[in-house]
């Protein structure tokens, strides 16, 4: 008779992960959800952040979380267009209050809807309402697509009853929170200020910076270059060799399979199915940095851009962005050993 193989808990997540990522990008681009790479960057945040299923009362919090993300952005965008200088001001206190909440034990999710809606509903808002809008109906349909997708691969791969429970999330020290929330702040400010200037050109950035505000949380200077640049370099080359084997078939399908074939690369680093020296971290923020640039590179070959070179532009932005992230997590981390030692 024939009996399911059985697969380990880690085994188990990297396929719900990858197969979820695949589902999603291949709906949100076959739907043509505005900025449609947006859905699998939240369904692979959904699906790193929680072995389980989400609870309805998780859903319910997600949802209010979305209602006060756009309310917020909204909100600011009267105040950037009439006081820049004092609604910049204004949204660096939000983003610190935000990734110190996160810091304190927050939701990872909730820290970034904030987040997202602090700096690109509101960018997008003060060129142009619409625009707002626009980014607005993609948090909410890549909330609702995340969430069920996500529920839909927890149901293809469940986690194994034995599985042991997750370890508990680190808890920053009190002295550290402060520190540490400014840095992620200062890492995201020069993106938003740049998306004021073009939202339309700078918004993927803007993600990028977010992603990397989270990532610096768990960055000490000793290895921030590795952890920092060295991601968002493999997340360029993955996106690189991703484009080029899909332009050697262009269909849905192929989007989906090379997908599900590149998510579980990163996935099997993710949760250490292949050992490493590398960090969790590390492997979410590549597959992140893989989704926007491909997501990116697709909307620029349906609008009749030169993909090549506005990838090789974004690439440079985005290590541009990293960079400076880097020096961030030094400078704080010189400063704070020098008042240390003083």
């Amino acid at each position: 008779m024939f009996t399911r193989p059985q697969r380990t808990p880690r085994a188990q997540r990297a396929l719900r992960l990858a197969t979820g990522t695949a589902v999603c990008l291949a709906v949100s681009f076959g739907l043509a959800l505005p900025i449609p790479f947006l859905a699998p960057v939240l369904c692979a945040l959904v699906l790193a952040s929680a072995n389980r299923p989400l609870p309805l009362k998780a859903a319910v919090v997600l949802a209010l979380a979305a209602m006060l993300t756009t309310g917020t952005g909204l909100l600011m965008i009267p105040l950037l267009r009439y006081y820049p200088n004092s609604g910049v001001l204004v949204i660096g206190l939000c983003l610190f209050v935000v990734f110190r909440f996160g810091l304190r034990g927050g939701s990872n999710l909730i820290v970034t809807f904030l987040v997202i809606g602090l700096t690109m509903i509101s960018s997008a808002g003060v060129a142009d309402f619409g625009l707002a809008v626009m980014v607005i109906k993609a948090m909410v349909a890549g909330l609702i697509l995340a969430v069920v997708v996500g529920m839909f691969s927890h149901w293809l791969f469940p986690e194994p009853a034995n599985a042991p429970p997750p370890p508990a999330p680190p808890i920053f020290p009190a002295s550290e929170v402060d520190r540490v929330a400014l840095r992620a702040t200062l890492i995201v400010i020069p993106a938003f200020l740049l998306a004021l200037i073009d939202p339309t050109t700078y918004l993927p950035i803007v993600l990028k910076a977010v992603n990397l505000g989270q990532q610096s949380e768990t960055t000490s200077a000793r290895n921030a270059a590795r952890e920092l640049i060295g991601s968002t370099l493999l997340g360029g080359l993955l996106a690189f060799l991703f484009w080029n084997a899909l332009s050697l078939f262009v269909h849905l399908w192929m989007f989906f399979l090379w997908m599900l074939l590149f998510a579980l690369i990163v996935a099997r680093k993710l949760y250490g199915l292949k050992p490493g020296r590398l960090s969790p971290g590390f492997s979410l923020n590549s597959l992140m940095t893989l989704i926007i640039l491909l997501g990116q590179s697709v909307q620029d070959s349906t609008s009749g851009k030169d993909v090549q070179t506005a990838f090789a532009v974004r690439m440079a932005l985005f290590i541009g962005v990293t960079l400076y992230a880097c020096l961030m997590v030094y400078l704080l981390e010189q400063r704070t050993r020098s008042y240390t030692v003083s």
